[in-house]
């Protein structure tokens, strides 16, 4: 009986390197104030949120993502030739073929890596993180770039109340490669799509193109709802996180949920009975919502800055719209780029 012969397994994978791009342009609170008949003080009060970062007119997505890409390989000290899979979370790509994976990969240098897209708004960055330990560890890849981003503007209706005035642009990425110890802990992940309403695009592409709805599609949700799931019903995802990965919420040294709301984080910190000295990442403050990219942007900047250091044992949570979530323990990495 002829037998198949299958990849070697690698017991263990971990993050490498960390890069990261935020928008140019510094849209600040009362940029913003007027078209939604709000103030600085109360989207303060409401988000924790002071500015937030977009794309200039001439810096596309792809853009965003070459530059980040090029920092995590660059940060991890991965020979570029030894990248074998790139995987995009986004859900600002607008164009539903190719994929923006394939394009990025080959900016990078890295064809013939197989790439493709994830579209699990800001779950997007902790689901490719999940996929990419599954893939180093079955054999199946040597090392798997992942990025998050998004170019959140280019879906902004700007007297919207419920979410615009929220989001900003970036791209953030890792690079996750074999290791000798355990680095990225068990993915828990899942979806609702019985919530489906509760963050979505206004009407489709298809009632655009035949001319029922005229207006550019844009995001809309509904605030109050998404902030009691995403506040109550993420805490035990995360605790469950933390529990296959086979440990207590005291271990855990650096907090990384998804920056979409200081609020739902704050109020996270409380429900997971973290330790009192736990790094916790608000880079929403000066950077905004900015979906798949707001985990690995937050990263970033908590390495670069040197609030967190390789090393450190970090949870990290996405959740959005689907309603998609994933989270996961990781080893930070040593590095991030050089600025």
């Amino acid at each position: 009986m002829t037998t198949l012969k299958v990849t070697e397994p690698t017991a263990y994978s971990r993050i490498l390197g960390i890069g990261g791009v935020r928008g140019e342009r510094v849209v600040t609170n009362d940029d913003i104030a007027g078209p939604i008949n709000s103030s600085d003080e109360w989207i303060q009060q409401r988000t924790g949120i002071v500015t937030r970062r977009r794309a200039a007119a001439d810096v596309s997505l792809l853009d965003m993502c070459e530059q980040a890409g090029r920092q995590a390989i660059e940060a991890s000290g991965v020979d570029p030739a030894e990248i074998d899979v790139v995987i995009l979370g986004t859900i600002t790509h607008m164009e539903q073929t190719p994929s923006a994976a394939a394009i990025v990969a080959d900016r990078l240098g890295l064809t013939p890596a197989a790439a493709y897209d994830i579209s699990a708004a800001c779950a997007g960055y902790c689901y490719g993180i999940g996929q990419a330990d599954a893939l180093v560890r079955a054999g199946t890849a040597q090392n798997v770039l992942v990025i998050g981003a998004e170019r959140m503007s280019d879906v902004i209706d700007p007297t919207d109340r419920t979410i615009s005035f929220l989001l900003g642009d970036g791209a953030g990425a890792a690079v996750v490669g074999a290791s000798d110890t355990p680095g990225i802990g068990p993915t828990i992940w899942g979806s609702d799509g019985s919530l489906a309403h509760l963050i979505k695009q206004t009407h489709s592409w298809l009632t655009f193109r035949d001319g029922t709805d005229t207006t550019w599609p844009t995001l809309r949700q509904e605030g109050p709802t998404v902030y009691k799931w995403a506040t109550f019903q993420m805490a035990p995802v995360a605790l469950r996180a933390i529990e296959a990965a086979g440990l207590q919420p005291e271990d855990i040294d650096v907090f990384i949920p998804h920056q979409a709301n200081m609020r739902i984080i704050d109020q996270m910190v409380k429900l997971l009975h973290l330790r009192d000295d736990v790094i916790v990442a608000r880079d929403i403050a000066e950077t905004g919502n900015t979906s798949a990219a707001s985990i690995p942007l937050a990263t970033e900047r908590l390495l670069r800055e040197n609030q967190a250091t390789g090393g450190q044992i970090a949870l990290q949570i996405g959740f959005g719209a689907g309603v998609a979530y994933a989270a996961q323990v990781v080893v930070l990495p040593n590095k991030t780029h050089t600025v």
